[in-house]
């Protein structure tokens, strides 16, 4: 088991994301690696946790990395969920068509596992959190 390629999986999901016209349509550059000190308005999408284990086997070390993307509102954002989800959905259609390389290793798959929306801010805000699987050889 490795946990070497981490940072660069991060690197380039933030990267994607980054990148991504549909979702910057949406969110503008409320994108984040780490939130900012005060919550921003409106919807903004961030990098949340990851959970790695080992897929290691004969012909090398790997590791397969669960990590969340969660896209939020404030109790200021009038839209309800329907912003919400369509922010959550462009996240999924940019990385999973992104063809994505990483700096470590090889990134030989990412695909959607499941998500969970949910009202936040005692029902005022919303919340879409997504996970992703994302398989990595490092032979």
């Amino acid at each position: 088991m490795s946990y070497r390629a981490t940072a660069a999986l991060q690197a380039a999901v933030y990267q994607v994301l980054r990148d991504d016209a549909a979702l910057r349509e949406l969110v503008g550059d409320a994108i984040y690696d780490a939130m900012p000190v005060s919550v921003p308005a409106g919807v903004h999408v961030a990098l949340g946790p990851e959970e790695a284990r080992d897929a290691g086997d004969m012909t090398g070390a790997g590791a397969v990395h669960d990590l969340t993307v969660s896209v939020l509102s404030g109790a200021d954002e009038t839209g309800g969920f329907a912003t919400v989800k369509a922010a959550a959905a462009a996240v999924c259609d940019a990385l999973e068509s992104a063809g994505m390389t990483i700096g470590c290793g090889h990134l030989a798959g990412l695909w959607f596992l499941r998500a969970r929306a949910r009202r936040t801010e005692k029902g005022a805000g919303r919340r879409v959190d997504l996970t992703f699987r994302a398989r990595i050889d490092l032979g």
